[in-house]
């Protein structure tokens, strides 16, 4: 709800008791250092640019953002050095969070929870966030890991994760978010769809199979129930509706992007930040890879574009070796790759957890290799 958020003040407390802690720094993690490197001093030189937006305030801007790339490459080094054991504390915690925030956000959208409009906008759900659009994505990577616990543990074990991913996916429905609600839909196909070509023995398959007959059948009917309630029948409709009024026009979203990148395109240093909202148009190109060019310069556009590929080349190339532990990469891999599609509709690039998902990435393909077959088929559940 504010910046620096509570993430930036506890990872500061963070930072210096992992020194101290001695937590490693890996060769393999080294490329995402150099990203940081090559992201840092043009986002320095954009900031000076700024000329609505005070130097200060664009610096603490800047710095939210270089910050973030940090806890990227500490999280990344902190999974490399036992993946399982550190993932299964990280996702555990995430688990907590998210189900605590789906279920704060649903309640208050329901008007049973006592101030609900502090965790509503636009009668949307957003519950600690400052949008329903970040609120949304941010359930999706719990969401995936407890789907693809459904698929593998025996259906007497399978309540606890189906009650888990069910409250996760009703907090992500009331954003009313179509950008989220798309990255549920693919996200959950590519847990599928990974975990049956690349995981799944005969048995499994048959399991997962009847799985996804039952679950898209309770899932119909969880929709149907929650669309005859005519307010939600009703901002249903207009949120499922793929181009919006603020999308078209002269001002409208794809205006917006065409104009801030012909800005980009003229200012190589970039503009600094919340300069593009006091110019012709108003409101932001929700555009993630024409707005780190026009904020960050076209050094801070690079630094994101390589964090985006290297991340995707770094899971994808874990999927190919043929280990168990890549059970670990799947849903991390099949959150990631929708949020940086989604990227090309929104501004992502101060979202906590894509920059936890990049460490998190970063860290297991580090570790990859530190982990031997016993320890691997032993720590197979992460949840």
């Amino acid at each position: 709800m504010f910046e620096p958020s509570l993430y930036e003040l506890l990872f500061i407390a963070v930072l210096p008791l992992a020194v101290i802690a001695k937590v490693g720094i890996y060769r393999e993690t080294l490329g995402l250092f150099a990203i940081i490197l090559l992201f840092i001093p043009s986002a320095i030189v954009a900031a000076f640019q700024a000329t609505f937006l005070s130097t200060i305030d664009a610096l603490i801007y800047i710095s939210i953002t270089s910050f973030l790339f940090i806890t990227s490459y500490f999280i990344a080094n902190y999974v490399a050095d036992a993946p399982f054991d550190r993932m299964k504390i990280i996702m555990k915690a995430y688990l907590f969070a998210a189900l605590i925030t789906a279920m704060i956000g649903t309640l208050a959208y329901l008007k049973i929870l006592p101030g609900e409009d502090i965790f509503l906008r636009y009668g949307r759900a957003k519950a600690f966030f400052k949008d329903p659009n970040v609120y949304g994505p941010f359930l999706i990577l719990p969401a995936m890991f407890m789907l693809q616990k459904l698929l593998f543990v025996e259906f007497k074990k399978s309540i606890l994760p189906a009650i888990f991913f069910g409250i996760l996916s009703i907090g992500i429905f009331v954003s009313f978010s179509r950008a989220a609600w798309g990255v549920l839909l693919l996200s959950s196909i590519l847990v599928f769809g990974l975990s049956f070509a690349l995981q799944a023995n005969a048995k499994q398959k048959v399991h997962m199979i009847i799985l996804a007959m039952g679950g898209i059948a309770i899932g119909l009917v969880a929709l149907l129930g929650l669309l005859s309630i005519p307010s939600v029948n009703k901002l249903f409709i207009e949120r499922a509706n793929i181009v919006q009024s603020y999308d078209g026009g002269s001002t409208g979203r794809f205006a917006r992007q065409a104009y801030a990148f012909e800005l980009a395109r003229e200012n190589p240093l970039g503009i600094g930040p919340k300069e593009f909202a006091n110019l012709r148009i108003k409101e932001a190109a929700h555009n993630t890879y024409i707005t780190t060019a026009l904020i960050y310069g076209w050094g801070g556009w690079l630094a994101f574009f390589l964090l985006f590929a290297l991340t995707i080349k770094r899971g994808v190339g874990v999927l190919y070796k043929n280990s168990k532990n890549r059970i670990i990469m799947i849903p991390l891999v099949a959150t990631f790759i929708p949020l940086v599609i989604e990227a090309i509709i929104i501004d992502v690039n101060h979202w906590r957890h894509l920059f936890l998902i990049v460490g998190l990435i970063w860290g297991v393909s580090a570790g990859y290799f530190r982990l031997s077959k016993k320890q691997v088929n032993e720590k197979i559940s992460l949840i």
